[in-house]
This record gives structure tokens, C-alpha cells and sequence, in this order.
């Protein structure tokens, strides 16, 4: 779940690239306006869901050549909330996470390709678990513009879908539970 979270987090970050000013943002994690969220299915009757609290980044986007956009995430793995202390520690322990032995997971993206105005396709390789896959998932530009504090900020969400076994985590949760979904909502401040 966690490399889903990840990914998740590392497609918003993604998705902040499309700013319309060349400039650098960093994620707005400070100010809680940024979040990895993902969702499993639970024996195949209803969705799981969680999110990752620790986690950073920072992009980079210039509006006359969007395809140069870039983003790097990392996030704290053992930072996994799924609302239930005893599943979170099942989560952070060798069947799934591992945070001992691999405490973050990074995206760093490789390019970005726009198919409109406010979309685009983010790829970049996804590092979960000791695993690192490359990844490419769509995203959208939800709005930018100045903010009531005199700075200038930028949103974007994505999701992805990523396969469990991919990433070395082979735990048997049944044949509905073998994907994880992750959602991606980015705040972007420009620095």
C-alpha cells in the first residue's frame, strides 16, 4: 500500500508541473494543503483506504515548454495511516512496507507530455519497497493564482494504479486485493 501511497504522491507532484510562470514550487505539506491518499480492496466487499502523512517535494514548470516540467517526491513510508494502529503496524512490518529496511519511497519524474489544457501525462520512475519501476499516469491542473498571504500557488491531483507483486510485496490479501490506488492532491507554493 505504501508504494501506492508513493505513487500517488509522486503523480501530484507530478501534475504541479503545469504552471503557467516558469518557476520552482514546493509542495505545501506545512500547511496540510497536499495529500497521498490510497485505497484497496478489502476481500473483494469494500475499499480500504489510508493516506501517508510525511511526506515533500518540490516541482518545476515553465508554461512555454511544458514538456521540460519536472517533480520530485519522497515520502516517509512508516508514515502509513489506515485509521487502525494494529493494521498500520502490520503495514510497516516485512509483509508489506518494510520501513526498517526501506523508510521512503521517491517518484522522480523523467518528462511530461500535455494532451490539453489542464492535463497531462506525468512519467518517472517510482522507487517502493527497494523496487524502482517506471511509471506514467495521468493529471490534472485544478487552478493557480495568488494567495491571501501575498504568495502564489498551484494545485494539481493524479492517481494511479499499481500492482503489489510489482514491488517485491507478495502478502496473499485475495485475488481482488492485488492492486492499490493512489490518489495524488498537490499544493504547490512558488519559492
Amino acid at each position: 500500500m505504501k508504494k501506492l501511497l508513493l505513487a500517488a504522491a509522486f503523480s501530484a507532484a507530478a501534475m504541479t508541473a503545469g504552471l503557467a510562470n516558469a518557476a520552482d514550487y514546493q509542495v505545501d505539506v506545512k500547511g496540510a494543503h497536499a495529500s497521498v491518499n490510497f485505497k484497496i480492496q478489502h476481500l473483494g466487499y469494500s475499499w480500504l483506504t489510508g493516506r501517508f502523512n510525511q511526506f515533500d517535494g518540490q516541482f518545476q514548470w515553465d508554461a512555454n515548454k511544458p514538456e521540460a516540467a519536472a517533480i520530485e517526491v519522497t515520502i516517509d513510508t512508516a508514515s502509513i495511516d489506515s485509521n487502525h494502529a494494529e493494521r498500520d503496524k502490520h503495514l510497516r512490518g516485512g509483509d508489506f512496507l518494510d520501513v526498517k529496511k526501506y523508510p521512503t519511497a521517491t517518484f522522480k519524474s523523467t518528462s511530461y507530455k500535455p494532451t490539453g489544457k489542464t492535463e497531462g501525462v506525468l512519467t518517472g520512475d517510482l522507487t517502493l519497497h527497494g523496487v524502482t519501476k517506471r511509471i506514467s499516469f495521468p493529471v490534472t491542473k485544478l487552478g493557480e493564482g495568488k494567495d491571501p498571504w501575498g504568495g502564489y500557488r498551484a494545485g494539481f491531483a493524479g492517481s494511479t494504479k499499481l500492482k503489489l507483486s510489482d514491488y517485491g510485496i507478495d502478502y496473499n490479501l485475495g485475488p481482488a486485493s492485488t492492486h492499490v490506488e493512489m490518489e495524488l492532491h498537490i499544493e504547490g507554493i512558488r519559492q
